[in-house]
């Protein structure tokens, strides 16, 4: 007789988040920060989103491993992320490369960060580990993860996208049989293997990946013995057990959170300034493909203290107003007028300004009669009176860094560097 559950398998499980890539395509928007540091939805950072979906999936031990710029993400993080509590078996462990293992040695590849706090990992005593990218912008139930892994024996259960055939080809590619266990695992195919079934879609992975632990820590350090292995999951742990043992697809639309007025399975790789741009447009939309007011599966963060937002002044072409915008805590907006725009916390729009399709983040200063559509504002920037962006590409290029997609991204340097 099969024994039943008696409690959730994310009580029995670790959520491994790795957060220390640079993300180098956001360009300037990451020479301070890291990716998953970079803030998102008018009040988040971006690996919000992967902490929160293993909170509210149940599982109570964290653990972030850092690496390239991480001061902003770990100050985020002890700000945001500090009530966990030891007493009733929780824990959330901020992990930097330390030279733990090595005196000489950084995390030298997404395994290696992990291989490298196997002893804080055992401590702990969990029965699985979900190892988790910390740099995309989606809702999804790891505990239903937990119990396809626990119920198909697998050794490895790997979260993936289904993804038309041809657009999988910047992806690693799983190529599956009709039980969806993984035959073959392809990095960046020229020609991806469709789905049995569906020829034309394939499956992506996400990044996501659930064992168990014993299992893990005995890979890593195998793998960690090999003086050929590059310490990567997509490149040395993953191939290596589709070779030997037993991994299986986990198809995200089966664990996707969705509200109401959530059609789609919502799953974003803001790692583009277009990308970025676009996801956080998107929130302003009537009905958004992601909904962050849903309260039944909330984006924890760092909650400031702030005092509302306020829109001041009433006359013809002095209004204080915003449409189809997103406006944070502590934004003044002065006789401005906002339109499809995206406001952080303490933005200060001053008077005769026009935002269109804007994402400012925080503490931004914009001067009288500013004139910017369709770009991306770094934190603190100060914006110069009668400052015209979105209207001339050729010039804007020259100023700042434009985008495929024509969106600017503008930082305080380049400020500095104009002639008004």
């Amino acid at each position: 007789m099969e024994q039943k559950r008696i409690q959730p398998l994310a009580r029995d499980a670790m959520a491994y988040v790795l957060a220390g890539g640079r993300g180098s395509r956001l360009k300037e928007l990451t020479d301070r920060r890291a990716k998953p540091a970079v803030h998102f939805g008018g009040k988040a950072r971006i690996i919000d989103f992967a902490l929160s979906n293993a909170l509210n999936s149940g599982i109570r031990r964290i653990g972030v491993a850092t690496q390239y710029k991480a001061h902003s993400l770990i100050r985020h993080m002890q700000r945001g992320w500090n009530f966990f509590r030891p007493e009733r078996n929780e824990s959330f462990d901020i992990l930097p490369a330390s030279q733990r293992v090595s005196e000489t040695q950084w995390y030298e590849g997404t395994a290696d960060a992990v291989y490298q706090n196997i002893d804080i990992i055992e401590d702990y005593g969990v029965e699985y580990m979900v190892i988790l990218a910390g740099d995309h912008i989606y809702k999804m139930d790891y505990e239903l993860m937990l119990q396809q892994h626990v119920d198909s024996g697998a050794q490895v259960t790997i979260g993936c996208l289904e993804v038309p055939r041809m657009e999988a080809t910047g992806f690693g590619v799983m190529h599956v049989d009709d039980k969806d266990q993984i035959i073959a695992f392809v990095e960046k195919p020229a020609d991806p293997p469709g789905i049995p079934g569906n020829p034309d879609m394939a499956l992506a992975s996400m990044g996501i990946y659930v064992f168990h632990t014993k299992f893990l820590m005995d890979l890593l350090r195998r793998d960690a013995a090999d003086p050929t292995s590059s310490r990567d999951f997509g490149k040395d742990i993953i191939p290596y057990i589709v070779q030997n043992g037993k991994a299986v697809a986990h198809r995200f639309n089966a664990s996707c959170v969705r509200s109401d007025f959530e059609r789609e399975a919502y799953w974003r790789d803001v790692g583009t300034i277009d990308a970025y741009w676009q996801a956080n447009i998107d929130l302003t939309h009537i009905t958004p493909e992601l909904d962050i007011y849903d309260g039944s599966w909330p984006i924890w963060t760092f909650a400031e203290i702030k005092p509302p937002a306020k829109f001041v002044h009433d006359d013809e072409d002095r209004r204080g107003s915003a449409i189809s915008s997103l406006v944070s805590g502590d934004c003044i907006i002065s006789g401005a007028s906002l339109n499809r725009s995206m406001l952080f916390t303490g933005v200060r729009a001053n008077s005769y300004s026009r935002l269109e399709g804007a994402v400012i983040l925080p503490n931004v200063m914009i001067g009288r009669h500013a004139n910017l559509k369709n770009v991306v504002i770094d934190s603190r920037v100060v914006i110069p009176e009668g400052l015209v962006v979105g209207e001339d590409p050729v010039l804007d290029a020259k100023r700042f860094r434009r985008s495929e997609g024509g969106i600017c991204l503008i930082t305080q340097p380049m400020i500095d560097k104009l002639e008004l």
